[in-house]
């Protein structure tokens, strides 16, 4: 185990030396003064909109923590409205047609909408994941444990590229005013 650690490293660095010789930057990369970078500002600036249901309270939730990382009182410049849904459908599918595994699929559709007196919408964009659960005989319970637990982990991915999204936007945007 000792043996593949200096491995390890020497091929990390080896990857991040050839990443940078192509122009590569981390999405949320700090400033030269270790200040937070142009996409991390961006991001502080927006506030989520309501998202009803349960899901969509998760939903929010995640965006949240993803979006205010480090916010120290910034003001809120942008609104991002989000339209969630998920839907089930069964595979697995015995012959009594019974399903014994639950496909669940997450989708969102994003606006964000500057805070001005037109409402000028910024950018919009669209975000999927797929999760899954099995149905176990005469487990309802279980299955109604398992599909809180693939709610939040939609929510969790749904928002991971909702942000990544969102950060890319923002760079690119800078990048080009620069």
């Amino acid at each position: 185990m000792t043996a593949r650690l200096p491995r390890r490293r020497v091929l990390v660095l080896g990857a991040g030396v050839a990443l940078s010789g192509c122009g590569f930057q981390p999405v949320y990369m700090p400033t030269a003064t270790g200040t937070a970078g142009v996409a991390q500002r961006e991001l502080n600036a927006i506030e989520v909109d309501l998202i009803p249901e349960r899901p969509g309270q998760e939903l929010r939730q995640a965006l949240q923590d993803r979006l205010e990382l480090g916010n120290d009182g910034v003001a809120h410049l942008y609104d991002l409205k989000v339209g969630f849904g998920i839907s089930g459908e069964g595979i697995a599918v015995q012959s009594d047609t019974i399903a014994t595994r639950i496909r669940m699929i997450g989708t969102a559709t994003w606006t964000l909408v500057a805070k001005d007196p037109g409402r000028t919408q910024i950018s919009h964009g669209f975000a999927k994941a797929v999760d899954g659960f099995n149905l176990l005989d005469e487990q309802v319970f279980a299955a109604d444990l398992s599909n809180e637990a693939i709610q939040k982990r939609l929510a969790e991915a749904l928002a991971d590229q909702i942000t990544l999204q969102l950060a890319t936007f923002f760079r690119r945007r800078a990048a080009a005013n620069s």
